[in-house]
């Protein structure tokens, strides 16, 4: 990742990485104001361009925690860099003692004395500041597993008769290490979970072996889960602090939201019914 701080105290910062829909651009922008002491506001993220700095596919539900690492590495060290320029051109930074040393709301804060982050800037050569940093995955993680990891339970309600299956309520539980947009993951999750269902009871692709095609290769008639199939769904993000997956202390919560649904949804069917069904979809002619 690449950061630049320019005279007017905005911060551009930059990667090769890409946003599917994940809200890369956001986590990465809060990350980076979080790291540099600037508000949000001020923070332009730059993505999906081969000649910004490499970053690794979007996949395996660690852009955050590569990324993000990356960014919060170059932003504190940008951070540095603009602290030695300010010990040099304002006593009283340079006799301040580290420990009261804030960087917060685009200032650098020296016990009582405060000076804008564009001031410092605009008084050094070039007038702008940039790092460029190289992350990779820590020795410390080697004897460890630093997996994403969940637990998922499912309501259901089986209609003795005919078979019918209703998913009724969803709870998923997610350890994912410090979760930097609950807002935005709460979504991936809930997303998961949909598609949980529709691994359990909709989705088939239906193949004719005589003609070598998908018949079922459209959404008009591959099932997939709608509104009226899913009831409540609860996710909690269980507070989980790990220092060893990385310096953000974040892991992914990507596919850990599907994993484990159409398991327990299995599950819940059979302490319902005694029926144990081995094979998706569990459709009512496999319960009847």
């Amino acid at each position: 990742a690449k950061a630049r701080l320019d005279a007017q105290g905005h911060l551009t910062v930059s990667s090769a990485t890409t946003d599917i829909g994940t809200g890369t651009y956001t986590v990465m922008t809060q990350i980076a104001a979080d790291a540099a002491g600037v508000s949000v506001e001020d923070v332009t993220f730059v993505l999906g361009d081969s000649s910004l700095p490499t970053a690794p596919l979007q996949g395996g539900s660690f852009t955050v925690s590569s990324v993000g690492s990356a960014v919060r590495q170059a932003c504190q060290v940008l951070r540095t860099k603009v602290l030695e320029h300010a010990r040099k051109v304002h006593p009283q930074v340079a006799s301040a003692a580290r420990e009261d040393i804030v960087f917060a709301d685009g200032y650098l804060h020296a016990g009582s004395f405060r000076v804008a982050l564009a001031d410092i800037v605009a008084s050094a050569p070039g007038a702008e500041f940039e790092v460029q940093i190289d992350a990779e995955p820590g020795a410390r993680r080697q004897p460890f597993s630093t997996a994403t990891h969940s637990a998922v339970f499912v309501e259901v309600q089986v209609d003795e008769d005919l078979g019918m299956i209703k998913v009724t309520r969803v709870v998923s539980a997610v350890a994912a290490g410090r979760v930097v947009n609950p807002k935005t993951a709460r979504s991936q999750i809930l997303g998961g979970v949909v598609w949980g269902i529709g691994m359990a009871l909709h989705e088939e692709a239906l193949t004719d072996h005589g003609l070598g095609r998908i018949v079922n290769h459209n959404l008009a008639e591959y099932h997939i889960p709608v509104n009226a199939d899913c009831g409540d769904i609860d996710v909690l993000f269980v507070e989980e602090h790990d220092d060893v997956v990385n310096e953000l202390g974040s892991k992914g919560v990507g596919e850990i939201g599907v994993v484990g649904v159409a398991a327990a949804v299995a599950n819940a069917i059979y302490h319902a019914t005694g029926k144990r069904v081995r094979e998706f979809p569990i459709t009512l002619d496999k319960v009847l």
